[in-house]
């Protein structure tokens, strides 16, 4: 499975909190402060300059683990598909942020402006499908998302999660946040710890094949039960 090296334009359905100005404007610089602030002001600091930044350590891991033709849910700006094409490896990022978009295919990965819910190219022959970065938060159902990946997934395929540092399982309403006042639209997202992955994942159709931890980040590769 080849994917080449293109934005394409899309509905990008629920895109509209990550075309919020502090967003783009964080990724326009490669550096926060930006957050995601809860109702009742607590903030969750968000790692723009990892994201931005060349893979480290603990994605290497990931990468290390990555077979076939790999899709990138929630690539951001596109560090890992554009590791991954440095090396030859197809691979497909998709974000709802047009600019999170064009930052990865200047990066020189490929991706698309889609949401993990919208059609997608090669569904159902994805050898590995990442979630990292707290991607398992998107739309605020992981139950949802963990069956959308599976649909997404080859008979044979992986599923890599990069999850919570601790142990919880909640669903909140939050907004991109810069931290000076500029703000944009309520979302639901999702956090979720090792253990409670596992309940989500098992019940959708997974099973744990590792978990390992590596500069304070936790991942849990699954497969297909």
């Amino acid at each position: 499975m080849r994917a080449a090296r293109t934005a394409v334009a899309g509905t990008a359905s629920g895109a509209r909190e990550w075309h919020a100005d502090p967003y783009t404007d964080a990724l326009r610089t490669g550096r926060g402060p930006l957050f995601l602030r809860r109702g009742d002001g607590w903030l969750l600091p968000l790692e723009v300059e990892r994201w931005c930044a060349p893979p480290d350590e603990a994605d290497a891991t990931v990468l290390a683990r990555c077979r076939g033709g790999v899709l990138d849910v929630g690539c951001g700006p596109g560090r890992l598909v554009a590791a991954l094409a440095a090396r030859g490896r197809p691979a497909l990022g998709i974000d709802v942020s047009r600019h999170a978009v064009d930052r990865a295919v200047r990066a020189g990965g490929a991706a698309l402006c889609r949401s993990v819910f919208d059609p997608l190219p090669g569904e159902g022959r994805w050898t590995t499908v990442l979630l990292i970065d707290g991607n398992i938060g998107i739309g605020g159902d992981p139950s949802a998302l963990l069956t959308r990946a599976l649909e997404l997934a080859a008979p044979d395929g992986t599923l890599i999660v990069e999850t919570a540092g601790m142990d919880l399982d909640e669903r909140v309403v939050v907004r991109v946040d810069d931290g000076r006042g500029g703000h944009g639209t309520p979302f639901p997202w999702a956090r979720l710890g090792s253990r409670a992955l596992l309940a989500y994942g098992g019940r959708a159709g997974w099973e744990a094949v590792e978990q390992w931890r590596v500069d304070g980040r936790r991942f849990v590769q699954l497969r297909r039960r």
